[in-house]
């Protein structure tokens, strides 16, 4: 697909384009409105069909809890391997369109490596992620952001106190939950580990505050978020942070998603290899 179209696409999903706007230029992008609607199966991303790890697989135990937060009761894909065995605990969160089949999918992969693994829902004050991604995609720029975010930090508890738990927690986030996986590290001393992919990089003069050891995915293509790297990674120098970059050159932002038009298997394999090892280094040792 034309790079022009995924960076468009990408405005679109970030909030910088209304559907309008986005259907105007896709039309001139595809030489024509009709042209354009056929194309949008084609980018949207198909969650529906994401499960790589079905709800009943016999090695975990799944279900959909609620924990507290600041906001009141919040709701969440939890998954663990069955046994009584104590093991880390894991935060996914999603992208910009809530809490979808894809990454509760990947939290029960996150749970087969063998850590307790709990995906929060951010709308979970509006009654949760809704059916219907445009839907879901408005509601997310109605949050609060920092009750959003200690919605998260709440979820670093529950995992740290729960009672199968060794107490280490990780977090990881894509797309919108790479930027608050950053930020759940800037604000969690509790936190041992951080995997943002793609993610909105923290303030400079917050990075001191992190006390986790990184491990960050960026896509070669992606250059509105790749702008944030030099500054972030000064800081994260500057302040002695255990941290590690890695670019996947040819991919671009959301590569990870493999319900999407922008999935690059080869990136988005390299990238769960390193972090399925980055968490078991940082939180079973």
């Amino acid at each position: 697909m034309d790079q022009k179209i995924i960076d468009l696409y990408d405005d679109y999903t970030n909030g910088l384009l209304d559907r309008r706007e986005f259907i105007k230029k896709l039309a001139v992008l595809a030489g024509s409105t009709a042209a354009a609607i056929s194309l949008l199966p084609l980018i949207e991303n198909k969650y529906a069909q994401a499960q790589i790890v079905p709800k009943d697989d016999p090695r975990l135990h799944v279900k959909d809890i609620q924990y507290p937060g600041e906001t009141g009761d919040v709701l969440a894909h939890f998954a663990r391997p069955q046994g009584d065995e104590k093991l880390p605990g894991v935060i996914v969160i999603h992208e910009n369109r809530g809490l979808n089949p894809h990454t509760e999918d990947v939290a029960r992969r996150v749970a087969l490596e063998g850590f307790l693994a709990i995906a929060p829902d951010a709308l979970s004050p509006f009654g949760g992620t809704p059916e219907d991604v445009n839907e879901a995609r408005a509601l997310m720029r109605k949050l609060d952001r920092e009750s959003t975010l200690k919605n998260y930090l709440a979820a670093v508890k529950y995992l740290k106190t729960h009672p199968q738990s060794t107490g280490k927690v990780g977090c990881t986030g894509f797309c919108w939950g790479g930027g608050v996986t950053n930020q759940v590290a800037v604000n969690s001393p509790d936190l041992k580990a951080a995997v943002p992919f793609y993610g909105r990089q923290p303030a400079p003069e917050d990075v001191p505050k992190i006390k986790a050891s990184l491990l960050i995915h960026y896509a070669g293509l992606d250059e509105r978020i790749n702008q944030g790297i030099p500054e972030f990674e000064a800081a994260l120098k500057k302040a002695s942070i255990d941290y590690k970059i890695f670019m996947y050159e040819g991919a671009a932002h959301a590569f990870f998603n493999d319900t999407g038009s922008r999935y690059h298997e080869e990136a988005a394999k390299l990238a769960w290899e390193r972090t399925i090892a980055f968490f078991k280094k940082k939180l079973k040792t």
